[in-house]
């Protein structure tokens, strides 16, 4: 049984991100950036229209069958945690959050990576990066494997050390975080799965800001909106890949495969948190 702490839970985005820029000790430790995985997991059912059962770790909602329509609600019992362990090319790997279809196997993975400090030894882990995406992908060519990267964004003047600085004393993101964005943008944008095998299908980079007035956003000014590491387009890429891989090209399995469309008398639709989320609701008869 799940612990309350490790127990998926329903999460805004400012709440996970206040959970990781909150952590000042700078231990990396799991508590920091789970939010940010329950998060993900929540978005994929509630935006992304994969059912709950399919998604480790199970966020915690409960599917309804009405007919043929299917409502979801909130049940905070249902959610659990955990990491499925994935068989790869090299080694097995357990990722942070996995789409599994029955019958098919994994169809989406998303690996979360966030950091707090140390910006300047960034570079020094594409490497894990790099070999986990490989590893992924000789057992799964058509592996829809997102990469998100969240950094704490600590500003000059505060009290870290400048190998520690995100921001310097203008507001401008430090090289060694530039240079960062540069190398990742190397392994995004994976388009069709006879592509390389070491890049990603998606990848984002963000600045979770540790601002009082601003904590739970991230920083607005990076990445450029023109940067194919944007979070706002992370997820739609994400579908997009797998819409094409697992529906359109695979018509004998779109009954396992399609997204689901929610019904729009869904009970959790009445729910308050639901302002944060942009629900896969099916149109109206």
């Amino acid at each position: 049984m799940p612990t309350e702490s490790t127990r998926c839970r329903w999460v805004s985005l400012s709440e996970a991100l206040q959970a990781f820029a909150q952590n000042v000790s700078g231990h990396q430790s799991a508590a920091h950036i789970k939010p940010l995985h329950w998060y993900v997991a929540s978005r994929l059912v509630l935006e992304g229209g994969f059912h709950p059962d399919e998604i480790t770790p199970r966020p915690p909602f409960v599917v309804e069958h009405y007919r043929d329509r299917r409502r979801i609600r909130h049940d905070a019992e249902a959610g659990s945690g955990g990491e499925l362990t994935v068989l790869g090319g090299l080694k097995t790997k357990a990722i942070d959050v996995v789409v599994a279809k029955p019958g098919v196997g994994p169809v989406i993975a998303v690996s979360l990576k966030g950091t707090l400090k140390a910006f300047r030894n960034l570079t020094n882990r594409m490497e894990e990066a790099v070999g986990d995406c490989t590893n992924l992908h000789i057992s799964y060519p058509a592996l829809v494997y997102g990469f998100l990267q969240v950094l704490r964004a600590n500003r000059s003047g505060t009290a870290v050390s400048p190998n520690d600085v995100a921001l310097d004393s203008s507001g401008r993101v430090v090289d060694a975080i530039l240079r960062y964005h540069d190398v990742l943008a190397r392994l995004a944008e994976r388009n069709d799965l006879r592509n390389d095998v070491t890049r990603y299908e998606a990848v984002a980079l963000a600045l979770a800001s540790c601002d009082a007035d601003t904590l739970g956003e991230f920083v607005p000014s990076f990445p450029d909106p023109q940067s194919t590491l944007g979070f706002h387009g992370f997820f739609e890429k994400l579908y997009k890949a797998y819409d094409s891989r697992f529906v359109y090209a695979a018509p004998k399995l779109e009954r396992i495969t399609r997204r689901i469309e929610w019904d729009a008398d869904s009970p959790i639709l009445g729910d308050s948190r639901i302002v944060d989320f942009s629900v896969r609701i099916a149109p109206s008869r």
